[in-house]
């Protein structure tokens, strides 16, 4: 294959006419040139176009706008010694001396577009913000009330409901029905009613869609959180956010199309890089962790004696050496490379800017609450998210931990309450007023819930509850969702979905229907197999639409 390739080589050809502007490009075979044309000097002067030539400009003409790219190509060219006359360029010099070359083009796949070649349908979303809460939130306390939990309160669970099931913790032990301390009240249009624990989203419901009637495979926090985040239970399938970069691209090239931000404490549940991780996907589409308090990303900024000036030659060097080994090997990852040190550049730029907040006016603070002054804080997290948003972030991930409440629930769940209440409304709020929430898909989420039965010693107020992965909660908002309605229902222990399940599968289909993508045709082919985000199941929940 080598030789073939060394005896066929296939070349670019640049050449202009006055005032003609620039053509297509096209691939020429040099084997296939008329000698008598090469050796045609009114060919080689670039005023007549030979059979499948290339136009690209004379080397007074190319410039940063005709390709838009930032280094002159022209002065590439001039490298040569190549002035006005027509210029023969292999597809190694081309990449080589093109700008930024591979790096320069990668970049422009990922910041400009992604996969697809055009959507499968009219989008009604431009962008996703997941709050994730880790460690598996109980809804019981916040937003699916049973009264019939209270009355029951140390009953025995029926066994006609557990037998054979699965848990995580209880596996052999007595259960026991376990009520709530908090008080729920309908708020909103609709009524829906909303625990004690969370005031601030029981004034933004008429935004909210509850979905009382949740449901996941996974029943362990690894592998819960594995499955919410790709849709598989095992580690190495690509992210969402990484789905959707590579299906869509990003929308400024400035800053990574999925960005990660992490907030609260992790009870033993710690929340691992690979969670957002393009697995088989190229890894320029990889979710990209954005650090506080401290500095955002590792390493970006120059170190103490390096200017500028002096880290663009560097990189340039690098680039040329990175390219060079690339057109020897065809590896994409060198490509990646490359694409990955050019936004690094320009995020030494993009970053600060976004991170600062002290532009913020105290309006927006007030929204929010007074911990988004607070870098790492989930309140100042949300309010980067706004801001990631309006800078073209195709997907924002949210990780806030401490929702892993085997004991100490009513006290621990007051504390957690505090800590995203304010801050998802504020949320809610600031994108609607600023036109944001309309093509902005919100969702509000963990890994699964909790269950209706105790664990632990309910009778000294130490107790707390066992993974749930048969019902839980969530709630999604903007971007082409109902408002203001509540779907599903639980049965009237909060055990089994009743009414309009809704899976992981299908939350992650309907979610990439609002972005313009059939779920089933967003495919990656890994091992002889087209993979994709639902995996093989996942269906459309229409009845979330509005």
């Amino acid at each position: 294959m080598k030789d073939a390739v060394k005896e066929q080589p296939h070349e670019l050809r640049a050449e202009h006419e006055e005032g003609a502007g620039l053509s297509q490009f096209e691939i020429r075979n040099p084997s296939s040139r008329n000698p008598k044309e090469a050796r045609n000097p009114k060919a080689e002067s670039g005023f007549s176009r030979p059979h499948d030539s290339v136009l690209v400009g004379h080397q007074s003409q190319l410039n940063a706008s005709d390709f838009g790219l930032r280094n002159s190509f022209g002065t590439r060219i001039s490298d040569f010694g190549l002035q006005s006359q027509p210029v023969w360029l292999s597809r190694r010099r081309f990449l080589q001396f093109g700008a930024y070359g591979l790096g320069g083009l990668g970049l422009m796949a990922a910041a400009g577009g992604g996969g697809l070649p055009q959507l499968h349908h009219a989008a009604r979303a431009r962008r996703v913000i997941f709050l994730f809460m880790g460690g598996g939130p109980s809804q019981f306390e916040t937003f699916d009330p049973k009264p019939r939990l209270n009355k029951l309160w140390g009953e025995p669970m029926p066994h006609s409901l557990t037998r054979g099931e699965r848990v995580a913790q209880l596996q052999g032990a007595p259960l026991f029905i376990l009520g709530t301390h908090r008080k729920f009240a309908r708020s909103g249009r609709a009524g829906i009613e909303v625990s004690d624990l969370l005031p601030h989203m029981r004034k933004v419901m008429d935004e909210v869609t509850l979905i009382r009637s949740m449901q996941t495979d996974a029943i362990n926090h690894d592998p819960g959180v594995t499955f919410m985040q790709t849709g598989h239970q095992q580690p190495g399938r690509p992210a969402m956010g990484a789905w959707l970069s590579y299906g869509l691209g990003g929308e400024n090239a400035n800053l990574p199309a999925y960005l990660v931000l992490l907030s609260g404490q992790g009870q033993d549940q710690n929340v691992k890089a690979r969670y957002w991780t393009s697995g088989f996907l190229p890894t320029i589409h990889q979710g990209v962790q954005l650090r506080s308090p401290g500095e955002p990303v590792f390493y970006l900024q120059n170190p103490a004696g390096m200017n500028p000036a002096m880290r663009r030659r560097i990189l340039d060097g690098v680039r040329e050496l990175n390219e060079a080994r690339q057109a020897a090997v065809g590896d994409p990852e060198i490509a990646t490379r490359v694409a990955q040190y050019e936004m690094a550049w320009r995020m030494q730029t993009s970053v600060p800017e976004l991170t600062d907040l002290s532009r913020e006016p105290k309006s927006v603070f007030d929204l929010y609450g007074e911990a988004a002054r607070k870098p790492g804080t989930f309140a100042a997290n949300c309010l980067l998210a706004r801001r990631l948003a309006e800078r073209g972030v195709r997907f924002i991930q949210l990780y806030h931990r401490g929702w892993d409440h085997h004991d100490g629930i009513q006290g621990r769940m007051i504390q957690e309450c505090g800590n995203i209440d304010q801050p998802c409304a504020g949320l809610l709020r600031d994108l609607k007023q600023r036109g944001l929430l309309k093509d902005t898909l919100v969702i509000w989420a963990g890994e699964f819930g909790r269950t209706p039965m105790a664990q632990g010693d309910f009778k000294a107020e130490n107790y707390g509850r066992d993974h749930h992965m048969k019902a839980f909660t969530a709630w999604v908002a903007g971007g082409g969702f109902k408002a203001g309605v509540v779907h599903g229902a639980t049965d009237d222990l909060g055990y089994n979905v009743v009414r309009d399940p809704v899976h992981v599968h299908d939350l992650h289909a309907t979610m990439l229907h609002l972005l313009g993508i059939d779920h089933l045709r967003l495919t990656y082919k890994f091992q002889a197999r087209e993979h994709r985000l639902t995996d093989v199941a996942g269906q459309v929940v229409k009845s979330l639409l509005a």
